[in-house]
């Protein structure tokens, strides 16, 4: 006899509410600037989860009703001292650190096209979605420099900016499968509006399992870049480049 896929009713209800926790387990590799001067980090999973993080949190949500409705994304992590590199100099031995906070909160208003996000579905069944909002960067780095002598590291200084940018996005899945499928996610943000340099993207790829009927296991491979600077002529700014697997349970409600 046939195995035949789930039969999934039809939604009652004009509302409906997605709930998404993350984590990514990125490479990392940045570079700061405070007051001219230059650190180079470079981050691994093993050395980011193993010495530097300190708290993190993320997550996504959305509500809708009808096609029409929210969301959120927000992401916050707190790195202790990073050792990083710097170009020596007479007083300098090359070594530096870069403490850091980084936030970024998502607020969108978004429209839904063909059917509604859920766990579990028929093959072929799909959903896109563009949505349009603000983005809400925060980032405080503090930055040291080794001297030579005596070996100490002297702090060279301090970013420390919160700042709003327009952001626009897509993202969509389809049913590979009754309980697979699998799903993308692309934005971008900023646009030079926010400093001479000023821009923040995602680019996302992954599937989605259903281990019950509202509840689905992502894994994906997520890029997360960030750039951001004054333009002064002793500038601040970073940039920051994260890439890697995304983990995350979505309950659909």
């Amino acid at each position: 006899m046939t195995d035949l896929p789930p039969v999934v009713a039809a939604p009652n209800s004009n509302w409906a509410a997605t709930a998404e926790f993350y984590a990514l387990i990125p490479w990392a590799d940045s570079n700061t600037t405070v007051k001219g001067f230059d650190a180079v980090t470079t981050l691994n999973p093993s050395e980011i989860f193993g010495e530097q993080l300190q708290s993190a949190f993320a997550m996504r949500a959305s509500v809708e009703y009808k096609r029409v409705g929210l969301l959120a994304d927000v992401s916050y992590s707190q790195l202790g001292a990073q050792q990083s590199f710097n170009t020596s100099s007479e007083l300098l031995s090359g070594n530096s650190t870069v403490s850091s906070i980084n936030g970024i909160y998502d607020f969108a208003l978004r429209y839904r096209f063909g059917s509604r996000e859920a766990a579990v579905g028929v093959p072929g069944e799909f959903s896109l979605i563009p949505y349009a909002g603000v983005r809400v960067v925060e980032a405080q780095l503090v930055v040291e420099a080794q001297l030579q002598n005596p070996r100490q590291f002297v702090k060279q200084g301090k970013l420390s900016r919160t700042w709003a940018e327009p952001l626009i996005g897509l993202q969509g899945s389809v049913f590979l499968a009754p309980r697979l499928r699998a799903f993308g996610r692309f934005d971008l943000a900023g646009f030079g509006l926010a400093g001479e340099q000023d821009l923040t993207g995602n680019a996302q790829l992954g599937f989605g399992y259903a281990v019950g009927n509202n509840t689905s296991l992502n894994i994906s491979m997520r890029y997360f870049g960030q750039t951001w600077n004054n333009g002064a002529r002793l500038d601040n700014g970073y940039t920051s480049h994260q890439y890697g697997p995304e983990v995350a349970v979505k309950f659909f409600f």
